[in-house]
């Protein structure tokens, strides 16, 4: 039972910092609109956000599931807010016919101090977050710490499991935990486990 849920973890991590709210009201700008959607959703805890601010693919992406699945898997995260940012600072949006890329730095919640990279594009006049494509910043320190937190709060993760696990995230290289997230590889942190019982 330990191992799946390990797996789900990192795609867990990214629905937490990315609880995503519907974007603002008429006569804005696409960077307004942007940066207003992005702000918004990182504090929502209305399950109804997931389709109407993701694309299916951004869903999959940060899931362990696809089609579905992935939709419920991000409602669930949503209403749960857990691990939600306290705010969000948007910059360098760039939109041009139809597709955008912005940062989205985090302040407190499971991405603190990270800024992530992400494309968005339009459907109907409304912006999508569409892929998580990298990080601007990232603190494989704060990550791992906060990457700790989650495990010791889960009850079917006995304690020294999740200390030999984060003992290992802490050894493995920068490029490594970024694709925890990025690529939603979980390979290490199964790895870990298996290591660890």
């Amino acid at each position: 039972m330990r191992k799946p849920h390990l797996a789900l973890l990192p795609a867990l991590l990214l629905a937490f910092a990315f609880g995503l709210a519907a974007c603002g009201g008429g006569g804005e700008s696409d960077e307004d609109k942007i940066t207003s959607t992005i702000e918004e959703s990182a504090t929502s805890t209305d399950p109804s956000i997931c389709k109407e601010t993701q694309t299916q693919a951004f869903m999959e992406q940060t899931s362990s599931a696809g089609g579905g699945a992935a939709v419920k898997e991000c409602e669930e995260e949503t209403k749960s807010g857990e691990g939600n940012p306290d705010s969000v600072e948007v910059s360098e949006v760039e939109a041009d016919n139809g597709k955008a890329t912005a940062d989205v730095a985090f302040k407190g919640g499971t991405f603190d101090k990270q800024t992530v990279e992400v494309a968005l594009v339009e459907e109907n006049g409304d912006w999508k977050l569409d892929e998580l494509t990298g990080f601007a910043k990232f603190d494989p320190g704060v990550f791992v710490g906060e990457l700790a937190e989650q495990l010791e709060e889960e009850p079917e993760i006995e304690p020294q499991v999740a200390g030999c696990i984060v003992e290992g995230l802490e050894e493995a290289p920068k490029e490594e935990l970024e694709a925890l997230v990025i690529e939603n590889n979980t390979q290490p942190i199964v790895e870990l486990a298996e290591s660890c019982e």
